[in-house]
C-alpha cells in the first residue's frame, strides 16, 4: 500500500513488473487494486478511480426495481434481523448526495440514492439492513452497530462504500 490517499479497503499494490495495466478484483473483503511502480501518485488516483468504476459495473444493481428492493428488505429483515424491523415502503430516490440512505423510523419508509443502483448487490443489502435496524434500535449507538453489522458481507461493503464515495460515487 502506498502513502497516498487510497481509502480503508482498497489496497493499491505496485509492481516493477507491471508496465501499463491496471487490475483489480476482491480478495476477501477488500478490493485489491495492481497498478506499475512507475505510477505518479495523480496516475495512481485516476487509475483506481477508473478500475473500482469498471469493477462495480460487473456487479451492479442498476436493474433492481423497487418491488425487488422490498422483497430484498423482507427477506434481510427475517434472516439477518430475526423480523425485529419495521418495514413500510423502500425506493430510490434522487435527492440524496451525502448519504446512501434514509429512514423514517415510525413507519419504516426507506429511501436509497439512486447512487446505489451502480453498486454491487451486497453493498445495497448492507445499506437497507443499516436502515431497517433504525426502526428498532436509536441512534449509532453499540448495539445499532452490533445488528448492522450483521448484514451479509457488511465489512466489506462498508469498505466499498468508503472507496466509492471517494473514488467514484459522483
Amino acid at each position: 500500500m502506498t502513502g497516498s490517499t487510497v481509502p480503508q479497503h482498497v489496497k493499491v499494490i505496485r509492481s516493477a513488473r507491471r508496465k501499463r495495466t491496471v487490475q483489480a478484483r476482491f480478495e476477501g473483503d477488500d478490493v485489491v487494486v495492481r497498478i506499475p511502480a512507475s505510477m505518479t501518485a495523480a496516475e495512481e488516483e485516476e487509475a483506481v478511480a477508473g478500475i473500482l468504476t469498471k469493477l462495480e459495473k460487473k456487479t451492479s444493481s442498476q436493474d433492481v426495481s423497487e418491488e425487488d428492493l422490498l422483497r430484498r428488505a423482507r427477506w434481510l429483515n427475517q434472516r439477518v434481523l430475526g423480523g425485529r424491523a419495521t418495514i413500510g415502503s423502500i425506493r430510490w430516490v434522487s435527492n440524496q448526495n451525502t448519504r446512501w440512505g434514509s429512514c423514517t423510523t415510525d413507519t419504516g419508509d426507506i429511501r436509497l440514492s439512486d447512487r446505489l443502483r451502480h453498486v454491487p448487490g451486497y453493498v445495497v443489502d448492507a445499506v437497507i439492513v443499516h436502515e431497517l435496524v433504525h426502526t428498532f434500535v436509536t441512534g449509532h449507538t453499540e448495539e445499532f452497530h452490533e445488528w448492522a453489522g450483521k448484514a451479509p458481507q457488511a465489512e466489506r461493503a462498508r469498505g466499498y462504500l468508503e472507496a466509492y464515495g471517494r473514488w467514484g460515487g459522483r
